[in-house]
């Protein structure tokens, strides 16, 4: 056989220490796919091998196929090779504390890789990461840190959709992550949300919709799977479900026009994967079960209602929106299999004995009905694993570590997210200094914590001066950060315009210091702009970009210096 699958079968089976190879050709040449023979890179129709696959499976194996477990070091530990290699984990999951070498991060999928290829069936493991862009990056290193959501949302164009997912999964199809915790489709309708906040595309559904639509698109052509987030629906709280369970008081109603239409959109558009999240309904659902473990919700809705037939995955089980809610964590798993979900996430590695998988394993037992849900979620996953893994543009199994450096950053992505921080950049006041041009011996001070604030600026303007600040001033940082800031009035007052970007509520407060000086004062918005739409009427000039990126300080300098248009339009 000449396609993609067949060479990574064969790579797969080389890396396999299991089977002899006289096993492997005569599967291969009688096209067996029952008993000790099978095997995930069997030419055999997907359902149909996804289905002979579970059936043979313990129960061990079952339950593991549904997991995924992150790790915590620069390299995955010696407990999550052990899940691999004994237990035939089904799922990794890579987060944001252990990716600054991007080269690690490969070799680490590598190596875990070749540890499922060993198994008997030869399933590999689902890879996943959180690279939605802006805000949330967990793969950092090389990676490419871009405008986010809010400002595609600015843009409004499904194409900076489209190229902006393109480019950054393209980054980490290189390091061999084949599934995405993105897009996020929750709205931002509650505007002192600071856990979705800039990671949305705006407030409004349908808008939501198309961009998540082509997002998704971009995502699939890149070659790693998208998954809307998180349903259903973060955007009407203020609460950060990792410290609590978030209630949202909607009714079902004004949930199914608002929250639900971006999520049935992309379901309606063939997403493979939903997130749900730790998030309460109660006006919709009649009691205060966290989506992630509600029936009513992934099962009766999500499935039968809206006939769902992707992967239902959860958020991390290790957030206390779901384990305060069961009382304990291995309730909380069983609770969400019970529920529907497909894939259990905990960012940290069990023990081997933890009862995260011995009170599930017995209750698989004991219990046929849930057995059964097991098996079922088992062979979802497999089956969403046959499809992907034999097409032409999956993430590499073993990726070359040697490469990567050629594919990260992606160089046609550093243009291209450029430009999308140009198209979004938005007028939210524009006054005597919009564009700016200084006088002749006019005093410019350009005040924040982002060197390429500075780079940028002194690029068009010359002769700026510098302030620096801490990127968090908030009352536990050190008295030095907090008297700079202090000192802030007492600089700004030498000078005749000051140029400070406001990116949170503590930024705000210090920028409002700045007010009786009678001086002229440009403030750039990154990530929400809601901290700048009341108070600061007394701006001279005010410009959103919705990112602290170095494409989106580009773009504020340039459009503040006239070199661009500045046609965004806030998307709340």
């Amino acid at each position: 056989m000449k396609s993609a699958f067949a060479c990574k079968r064969v790579i797969a089976i080389v890396f396999s220490c299991l089977l002899p190879a006289l096993v492997f050709v005569s599967a291969q040449s009688s096209g067996a796919v029952a008993g000790s023979a099978l095997d995930f890179w069997a030419d055999a129709e997907p359902a149909g091998l996804a289905q002979n696959i579970t059936h043979a499976m313990t129960d061990e194996e079952l339950l593991s196929q549904i997991l995924m477990f992150g790790w915590a070091g620069a390299a995955p530990d010696a407990l999550l090779e052990r899940w691999v290699s004994e237990r035939s984990l089904g799922c990794v999951k890579v987060f944001g504390w252990n990716t600054l070498n991007v080269q690690q991060v490969a070799a680490s999928v590598g190596f875990l890789q070749r540890k499922a290829a060993a198994n008997r069936f030869h399933i590999p493991l689902f890879v996943a990461t959180d690279q939605e862009g802006g805000w949330i990056r967990h793969v950092k290193g090389d990676t490419s840190q871009t405008p986010g959501n809010i400002a595609i949302g600015a843009s409004g164009y499904p194409l900076d959709a489209y190229w902006s997912a393109y480019y950054i999964n393209r980054e980490i199809n290189a390091l061999g992550i084949n599934m995405n915790f993105a897009p996020v489709v929750d709205l931002y309708t509650n505007l002192e949300s600071t856990i979705i906040g800039p990671r949305s595309f705006g407030a409004d559904p349908v808008k939501c919709a198309l961009l998540a639509e082509a997002f998704s698109k971009g995502m699939s052509d890149a070659g790693v799977l998208a998954t809307a987030k998180h349903f259903p629906g973060h955007g009407d709280t203020s609460l950060d479900s990792h410290g609590m369970l978030p209630t949202i008081t909607v009714d079902t109603d004004t949930w199914k026009q608002r929250e639900l239409v971006p999520f049935k959109h992309l379901i309606d558009c063939g997403v493979p994967a939903v997130m749900s999240g730790h998030l309460a309904f109660p006006q919709v659902t009649g009691d205060d079960t966290p989506a992630s473990l509600s029936h009513i919700f992934l099962t009766d809705i999500l499935r039968t209602q809206l006939g769902f037939t992707g992967l239902i995955i959860t958020d991390d089980m290790m957030m206390n929106g779901a384990t305060e809610y069961a009382g304990a964590l291995s309730r909380a798993v069983m609770l969400a299999i019970e529920a529907g979900n497909d894939i259990v996430i905990s960012s940290s590695t069990p023990g081997m004995n933890d009862p995260l998988w011995t009170v599930s394993l017995e209750r698989m037992a004991k219990d046929s009905a849930f057995r059964s849900r097991v098996r079922d979620a088992a062979c979802r996953v497999v089956l969403a694993k046959l499809r992907y893994f034999k097409q032409e543009n999956a993430a590499p199994l073993f990726p070359d570590e040697a490469t990567v450096s050629k594919r990260v950053p992606d160089r046609d992505g550093q243009r291209f997210f450029l430009e999308q921080a140009c198209r979004s950049i938005t007028v939210l006041r524009s006054g005597t200094a919009f564009p700016f041009h200084p006088a002749k011996g006019e005093r410019v001070l350009i005040a924040g914590p982002f060197q390429s604030l500075y780079a940028e600026g002194q690029k068009r303007y010359p002769a700026a001066s510098t302030f620096y600040m801490s990127y968090e001033l908030k009352s536990d940082r050190s008295n030095y950060d907090l008297w700079n800031a202090s000192n802030l009035t007492g600089v700004a007052s030498t000078f005749d315009t000051i140029i400070m970007p406001v990116y949170d509520e503590h930024s705000a407060k210090v920028c409002q210091r700045l007010r009786n000086l009678g001086k002229r004062v440009i403030v750039f918005s990154v990530m929400s702009p809601v901290y700048v739409l009341n108070g600061f009427d007394w701006a001279d000039t005010i410009l959103c970009a919705y990112s602290y990126s170095d494409f989106s300080c580009a773009a504020l300098f340039a459009a503040l210096n006239g070199e661009i248009p500045a046609e965004g339009v806030l998307p709340l």
